[in-house]
């Protein structure tokens, strides 16, 4: 038990109210099991965990120790009932953590985990290829506790607006895909959901996958990597276009979803004749989206 002669209860120094206090990057295996499926995020995850309270301005310091003593005790019990998502674990370790800091008015936890999941190449190789994991939880005291789930992807895109370029000056044919310079695209899609919801980390894969040009691979041979190269330059996109093709595949996809549910969703693309990168980003609830998409659909 914390004495209340610790350093930590001392009066603060300053005026000042801080909104997050704790410790980053603790690496820890967490066991997830989700129900019902199957899949690669099945067992243990190496992850890379963050873990806030804040801490009023009456007080000099936080108890750090007691944001580890949560998470250890989290990740333990985990071996033995393996977790149903990083983000659910997110959720609960906020709850922990306003119990254990009996000062904090807010708790958030931020989860990354690299994982992997089974895919084909264009030739129909198969492939083990890896995604990023993006889980948090945030809570309020005596307020509904928010979690977030996501994930980051890694494709390609082909620059429309060189490919119109190139056929102008070339004069070429319609319908023949010519080259243009492509990108490799870092997307991520994140949802911010009340606590009872749940999203498959693996439909938002598929949905961000499709958004780009291409898929891209771990191993390709030649004739996957020509194919590759072709179906990116069938299929020409801008980084705006990653982000508006996930933004409707989304609202097509989770009609269950409320609408006060928040989705970011965020594209760059690495240039390859630029010494710049190319950005797009939104973020929004589903009820705006939802109105724009009925609005552009009855136009």
């Amino acid at each position: 038990m914390a004495l209340k002669c610790d350093v930590q209860y001392r009066k603060g120094d300053t005026w000042s109210k801080l909104t997050k206090v704790g410790v980053t990057g603790v690496r820890k295996p967490v066991v997830v099991k989700r129900k019902g499926t199957n899949n690669a995020l099945n067992g243990a995850l190496n992850c890379s965990i963050d873990i806030f309270v804040d801490l009023p301005a009456e007080q000099k310091g936080s108890h750090l120790s007691r944001n580890v003593e949560v998470l250890s005790d989290v990740v333990e019990e985990s071996i033995r009932v393996p977790v149903s998502g990083l983000e659910n674990m997110a959720s609960g370790m906020c709850k922990k953590l306003l119990i254990h800091h009996e000062y904090a008015q807010m708790a958030n936890v931020d989860i990354r985990a690299e994982y992997f999941r089974e895919s084909k190449t264009p030739a129909g190789r198969g492939t083990l290829e890896m995604y990023k994991l993006l889980a948090s939880g945030s809570a309020v005291r005596g307020d509904k506790i928010r979690k977030t789930i996501g994930v980051e992807v890694i494709g390609m895109t082909a620059c429309p607006c060189a490919q119109q370029t190139v056929s102008e000056m070339m004069d070429c044919a319609g319908g023949i895909a010519v080259m243009s310079h492509n990108q490799r695209n870092v997307c991520t899609a994140m949802f911010r959901v009340d606590d009872d919801i749940d999203i498959e980390a693996d439909e938002i894969i598929d949905i961000v996958q499709s958004a780009f040009s291409s898929p891209t691979y771990e191993l390709l041979k030649r004739d996957d990597e020509g194919q590759v190269v072709i179906n990116a330059h069938n299929n020409p996109r801008f980084v705006e276009d990653v982000v508006r093709n996930v933004l409707e595949s989304v609202v097509e996809r989770y009609k269950e979803l409320p609408d006060d549910a928040e989705i970011t969703v965020k594209s760059e693309s690495e240039e390859s004749i630029h010494k710049h990168n190319a950005f797009a980003e939104r973020t929004a609830t589903m009820g705006e989206l939802r109105a724009e998409y009925k609005k552009s659909i009855t136009r």
